[in-house]
C-alpha cells in the first residue's frame, strides 16, 4: 500500500517520479487566469484564521458542504471559523474521489507543514495547529504568493474598472510577480440580462464616451482595451454559456438595443447578434495588440433562484450546460480569420462531450504566428478533476500538439490554491511517464524535460509573451 499523499502521490513510475522531481517540481508558476483581488493582493493582510483563507468565497468547499447536509449558516453565514472549520472537515471525510480532498491536503502539507488527514475526529487539532502557524508565520497574500513561486498572475477584471490596484502593485517594494488585468467583458455583452441598461451607463462614464448604439459600445469597450493595455493587460476572457454566433442589419440591432436600454424584451436572435458584433470587433482589436483572447464555455449558472435571490451569484449554484457549440464556434473563429485578424485563442469547454470538437477545432485555424496559436485550454472547473485533466491532455494529444500546450491556471479565489499546479504537474506526469514506459514514446530525456517543462511553465511564458 502507498503512503498517503507522499512525496510520490500520483507517480507510479520511475520516469513519472523523474519527470515530476527533476524537471517541474520546482519550477515557477505562471498564473494566467484567476480571480484573485488585485486589492487584497495590495493591501496584503493576514487572515484572521484558516477558516477565513480557506472557506471565504469558495463555492468549491460550500458545495461539498452543502452534499452532506451542513447548514447555508456555516458556509456562507455568520458561524464561527472554528465551527465553520469543523463542518468543513466533516464533509471532506466524504469526499473520496473529489479533488477538494487532495487539493485541501496538498495546502496542509505545502503552506502548514500539516500531514495529518483532515477529517470530523482532526478537525480542532488541524485548526489549533494552522492557526498558530498562521499567527507565527507569514499567511499575507504578497508571501503566499511569494512562497508559492508564482512570477505572474492575471486577475479578471471589468471594463469598467480603474485598475488602481495593478497600478500600485508596479510600485510594490520586495514582490516581484507581476500582478496584470485581463479584459473580461461579460456585462457589456449580456445585453438580455437584468441591469444592461444600468451598467452601460457605467461603461459610458468610464469611457467618456455617449453610448446609444451597438457602435457606440464597441467605441467605449475598446477605448477600455486600450487603457487595459496601458497598464499591462495582454489577455481578455469572455464566458459563455453556449457560443453565439447571428448576423443581423445595423438598423435591426440599434432597434433592439435601444429596446433593451429602455428594459423590454429582445428576441434571442437579436441578442445573439449584439453579442457577434462586439466580440468580432474585440477580437479585431485584441489581434492588433498581440493579446490572446480566452473562451470559456458551457456554464449554466444560477441555477437556484431561492438561492441566487438569497445570495446572489457565484455561490455555488452553477453547474455544466451541454449546448451544441462546435458549428457557432467555427463559424465566430473563421469570421475572424478571414479577415486576418483572429487572435491568439484558447478554448475552454467545462462538459466534457466537447473535448473533441476544441481539440479538433485548433487545427483549423493554427498559423505560424504563435505556436499552437489556437490552445485546447486546461480542464476548467467542474473538469479539473484527475479524469478531466487526464482526459483534456489525452484528447489534446491525440489530436493535436500537447507539447506547446500551455498548461494549468489556478481559476480560483484563493491565495493557497496554488497547490492545485503541483497536482496537475504531477497528474501530467503520470499520463507522460505511462506512455514512456509502455513504448509509446521515446525515451529521449531532453525532448521529455522540454515538454514537461513547457507544459509547466516555459509554454505560457512565452505564448502570452510575459518573458
Amino acid at each position: 500500500m502507498n503512503a498517503f499523499m507522499d512525496k510520490d502521490f500520483l507517480l507510479s513510475t520511475d520516469t513519472a517520479k523523474k519527470l515530476f522531481h527533476d524537471y517541474c517540481e520546482s519550477l515557477p508558476i505562471c498564473d494566467y487566469h484567476c480571480h484573485l483581488s488585485p486589492q487584497e493582493i495590495y493591501e496584503n493582510k493576514a487572515p484572521s484564521d484558516i477558516a477565513e483563507l480557506w472557506l471565504s468565497g469558495d463555492h468549491y468547499k460550500w458545495r461539498a458542504m452543502r452534499s452532506c447536509g451542513v447548514p447555508e449558516d456555516y458556509c456562507t453565514g455568520d458561524k464561527s471559523g472554528r465551527e465553520k472549520f469543523q463542518k468543513f472537515a466533516y464533509a471532506l471525510q466524504y469526499a473520496i474521489g473529489n479533488p477538494l480532498y487532495h487539493w485541501a491536503h496538498i495546502e496542509l502539507q505545502r503552506y502548514f507543514g500539516i500531514d495529518t488527514p483532515l477529517s470530523a475526529r482532526t478537525a480542532d487539532e488541524i485548526y489549533d495547529r494552522a492557526n498558530k502557524a498562521i499567527a507565527e508565520g507569514d499567511f499575507r497574500p504578497q508571501s503566499l504568493i511569494t512562497r508559492s513561486n508564482v512570477k505572474v498572475v492575471c486577475t479578471t477584471d471589468d471594463p469598467i474598472d480603474d485598475l488602481k490596484y495593478h497600478k500600485l502593485l508596479k510600485e510594490a517594494q520586495g514582490f516581484d510577480c507581476k500582478v496584470l488585468p485581463s479584459f473580461r467583458p461579460d456585462k457589456a455583452l449580456n445585453i438580455n440580462l437584468a441591469g444592461f441598461a444600468e451598467y452601460i451607463a457605467k461603461l459610458s462614464a468610464a469611457a467618456g464616451i455617449e453610448i446609444n448604439s451597438a457602435d457606440d459600445v464597441i467605441a467605449a469597450l475598446l477605448s477600455r482595451v486600450d487603457y487595459f493595455h496601458s497598464v499591462g493587460c495582454r489577455i481578455s476572457d469572455q464566458a459563455f454559456d453556449y457560443v453565439p454566433f447571428e448576423i443581423l442589419g445595423d438598423e435591426e440591432l440599434d432597434a433592439a438595443f435601444k429596446t433593451a436600454m429602455q428594459g423590454g424584451e429582445i428576441s434571442q436572435q437579436q441578442a445573439d447578434a449584439y453579442k457577434t458584433k462586439i466580440l468580432l470587433a474585440l477580437g479585431k482589436r485584441y489581434a492588433e495588440l498581440g493579446w490572446a483572447m480566452e473562451v470559456h464555455i458551457g456554464a449554466m449558472r444560477n441555477n437556484n433562484t431561492a438561492m441566487f435571490n438569497k445570495l446572489g451569484a457565484d455561490v455555488g449554484f452553477d453547474s455544466v450546460g451541454d449546448c451544441n457549440i462546435a458549428q457557432p464556434l467555427s463559424r465566430f473563429l473563421d469570421a475572424l480569420n478571414v479577415k486576418g485578424c483572429l487572435p491568439k485563442t484558447i478554448l475552454f469547454n467545462l462538459n466534457n462531450k466537447d473535448n473533441i470538437v476544441l481539440a479538433t477545432m485548433l487545427g483549423n485555424f493554427q498559423s505560424p504566428e504563435a505556436e499552437s496559436k489556437i490552445q485546447f485550454g486546461p480542464a476548467w472547473w467542474f473538469l479539473d478533476t484527475m479524469d478531466g485533466m487526464t482526459d483534456q491532455m489525452k484528447f489534446l494529444g491525440n489530436l493535436g500538439i500537447l507539447g506547446k500546450f500551455v498548461g494549468m491556471e489556478t481559476d480560483s479565489r484563493s491565495f493557497t490554491s496554488y497547490g492545485r499546479h503541483e497536482y496537475f504537474r504531477r497528474i501530467m506526469c503520470a499520463l507522460l511517464g505511462k506512455w514512456v514506459e509502455d513504448g509509446w514514446y521515446a525515451n529521449d530525456d531532453e525532448m521529455l524535460r522540454e515538454i514537461v517543462q513547457g507544459i509547466s511553465y516555459n509554454n505560457a511564458m512565452k505564448y502570452f509573451n510575459f518573458e
